[in-house]
């Protein structure tokens, strides 16, 4: 066991973000710098009849306002791609400002660049524009009739119907028991303490730097460069940290590339930054969405056929769906299962990427479901898992890279204490307080990026050493656990290596999405740093004045940057040793890690655990209090465990704000989010955070990648909701089918 790998190393870049030396994208001091702001429609649908910008033309400080009638035209439309697959990642294949229609409220229509943000902001307010306004739908009830089954959705990457098991139809009819329940959910945005902004420099007539806020900064690259005609190699991405994203960064919208056509426009380096509203109507959101389950059990709890299908909202250029399905689809063990998704087209912005992606609404309805199955049943919610685990993948018949699944079961419930459980709902008092607890399971599939991921390690003639790759950090801890990992691979104190990313000057990495960030990443850094030591072990024994010469190299280890024999530890040197007998200033390697594909693979790719909660219900006013959370989680190697700890806490945050305040309400009247702030969209607070436990078990993998990492993103989140939402029906009686659970639900 590495004593590097694991540890609870302190964040390297900790000390850059306390102090303030930690720069974003909204920080750079540019001479000359102009301030860019958007001007959304105001109208959901309909066309532009007019825009008058006279005053806003001539307003304090204006330098221009631009709007489609003189913008110039994309090289390319963009298309709808996901960034997991490490190539370009347009947020919808809808560009604005290129004609005069208006598909969704917030959509850019003009745009103003003063010499400060303040003189932008209210020069945009002088901006008059004109609509022709048309019918429009921005809720899914208004267009469920015209709903309808897409080929593929999520880019392209999942067809929209999953495979089909047996014959559930059948298998429903003949169930001894049966479950049709219908569960919906609120659309949800991702808030970011940081709002999304690009600052953009031409620094010559075709070459462009780009300090974004962004997951992926080669996916901004590619994707700014195909929409503005230029090779990727003139376009330069920085982004060294980030300030949250959860979803709305992760894939690159309009804003980042008019930034670009409104700085070359007026010649001068450029800011645009969304204010908080536009936030709301510029980045996606989690969709709207509705899942119906039936389930078919025998009165043993054992499942004999199951189905999953949802209807979502989308827009009116993209068949967008989060991928709901796919981890209930082999959570358990059904030998008839259907599911699919229907679309209706709708006046709103392409949905996107939203903490737990499609696992945190998918399990929630399937885990609250298997609740409402154990109670018809009378079997313990835990000792009904477990008769449907799955030993295998449902789907392909393949055994899973690793599992711990039942482990976390176990773990879980000792540190929870369910076995003291009363079963019976709203039993349990606490003064006006009803008690209730519950669980559920949490899955997340093990994603990998589509091209070859790549790291950099040189070492110095000092003995220490440099690995880059060009990831951003936006909250994680990447920086920290890819140093451990560095560290690891070649043998040296952590305090030798500096990690280095944030830039396409770097070898190219995935945008950090769908939790697999840790594994794209981790594997070319520790194939870089591996390659580089046995090289230079290699060449020790290769060296008639090395100790080491003649030895053979499976016989050699590192520690502390000194080689020596496995088994005479007293016989070797140092890097430094070797490199400064032989005057070489330092030594590099280049690693390229190609990912197998799930579907290429004789093994089934997933994250899995278990989600225990205890909430306090409020009798009198419907008010519900998370008072303990446990999480157990298997998530295959842990780089780091504090910094994993820290992701997985907030991950079960994440999850205590779906189940009982996430909910975006949209205003039909007006097309636009009636709550767009953060005074009305609410999130949690210190006060609403309870005891929050996490463990991990830790099952080696050596399918996933090189280092067995499945990374600890997205899997807290999942399940969190399902087991507050069965806590509240064992304390009260209640089943809440839809999220958020509020007040009025419970009085």
């Amino acid at each position: 066991m590495s004593p590097v790998l694991g540890a609870a190393l302190d964040r390297v870049d900790g000390r850059a973000k306390v102090t303030g030396a930690a720069r974003y994208s909204g920080e750079l001091n540019l001479p000359n710098l102009g301030h860019a702001v958007l001007v959304g429609a105001r109208v959901p649908s309909g066309r532009i009849i007019g825009i008058d910008c006279r005053q806003a033309t001539v307003a304090d400080g204006v330098c221009a306002v631009l709007t489609h009638l003189d913008l110039p035209r994309v090289a390319a439309q963009p298309k709808l791609f996901p960034s997991l697959a490490g190539l370009v990642a347009h947020g919808q294949s809808f560009f604005p400002m290129q004609d005069d229609v208006v598909h969704y409220a917030g959509q850019p229509v003009a745009i103003v660049v003063a010499d400060t943000i303040e003189r932008a902001e209210y020069a945009g307010t002088l901006v008059q524009v004109s609509y022709a306004e048309t019918p429009s739908a921005t809720l899914l009830d208004q267009v469920r009739d015209q709903s309808y089954q897409p080929e593929r959705i999520f880019g392209g990457l999942v067809p929209g119907r999953n495979p089909t098991r047996g014959d559930p139809e059948t298998g429903l009819r003949d169930a001894e028991l049966s479950l049709d329940l219908t569960y919906g959910f609120a659309a949800n945005h991702q808030n970011p303490l940081e709002m999304s902004t690009t600052t953009v420099v031409w620094d010559d007539v075709d070459r462009l730097t780009v300090y974004d806020s962004t997951q992926g900064p080669t996916a901004t690259q590619l994707s700014v460069a195909e929409l503005l005609g230029l090779p990727p190699t003139q376009v330069r991405v920085v982004s060294h940290f980030v300030g949250g994203s959860f979803g709305s960064k992760a894939l690159i919208w309009p804003h980042v590339t008019l930034a670009a056509l409104a700085a070359r426009q007026v010649g001068r380096p450029v800011r645009l930054t969304l204010s908080r509203d536009q936030m709301f109507h510029s980045c996606g959101h989690r969709e709207e969405q509705e899942q119906r389950i039936r389930l078919g059990a025998g009165r043993d709890g054992r499942l004999v056929a199951f189905t999953h299908d949802k209807i979502s909202l989308t827009s009116h250029f993209d068949d967008w769906a989060e991928t709901s399905l796919e981890s209930a689809a082999i959570s358990y063990a059904s030998p008839n299962y259907a599911g699919g998704y229907r679309l209706a087209r709708g006046n709103i912005i392409t949905p996107t990427f939203t903490r737990g992606p499609g696992e945190a609404t998918g399990m929630f309805a399937l885990e609250s479901a298997m609740d409402e199955l154990a109670y018809a049943t009378g079997i313990d919610p835990i000792e009904l898992r477990l008769r449907n685990h799955a030993d295998v993948d449902p789907d392909t018949g393949k055994p899973w890279s690793s599992k711990g699944l039942k482990e976390c079961y176990q773990r879980g419930a000792e540190l929870f204490g369910w076995a003291e459980r009363d079963p019976t709902p709203g039993v349990r008092w606490e003064g006006r307080w009803q008690i209730g607890t519950g669980m559920a399971t949490a899955a997340y599939p093990v994603a990998a990026p589509i091209s070859p991921q790549r790291a950099r390690a040189r070492i110095y003639l000092d003995g220490s050493a440099v690995v880059e790759a060009g990831i951003s950090e936006f909250g994680t801890g990447a920086l920290t656990a890819m140093t451990q990992v560095a560290a690891d691979g070649l043998g040296l104190p952590v305090d030798r290596v500096r990690f280095l990313g944030g830039t396409t000057d770097l070898p190219n990495v995935a945008s950090a999405v769908g939790s697999a960030g840790s594994g794209a990443t981790s594997s070319p850094v520790h194939l870089a740093c591996t390659q580089l030591r046995d090289q230079l072990v290699g060449q020790a024994v290769a060296d008639q004045h090395s100790p080491l010469h003649g030895a053979d190299p499976a016989g050699v280890v590192v520690r502390d940057g000194r080689m020596c024999l496995r088994d005479r530890p007293d016989v070797g040197e140092t890097y430094a040793e070797l490199l400064g007998r032989n005057h070489i200033p330092d030594v590099e390697t280049v690693g390229t890690w190609q990912p197998v594909l799930p579907p290429m693979t004789d093994h089934a790719m997933h994250t899995f655990g278990a989600q225990f909660a205890e909430v306090a219900v409020d009798a009198d006013l419907g008010l519900v209090r998370v008072r303990r959370l446990v999480g157990v989680f298997a998530p295959g190697r842990v780089l780091n465990r504090k910094t994993a700890h820290s992701q997985l806490m907030g991950g079960m945050l994440w999850g205590l704000s779906q189940a009982l305040l996430e909910a975006t309400r949209m205003d039909p009247q007006t097309g636009r989010w009636a709550n767009a702030n953060l005074a009305d969209y609410l999130v949690p607070v210190n006060a609403d955070v309870p005891d929050v436990v996490v463990e991990t078990i830790e099952v080696p993998d050596s399918v996933v990648n090189p280092l067995g990492v499945k990374g600890v993103g997205e899997i807290g989140i999942v399940g969190t909701s399902a087991a507050i939402a069965n806590a509240v029906h064992h304390a009260t009686g209640r089943r809440i089918r839809h999220l958020p659970i509020t007040v009025e639900d419970l009085l």
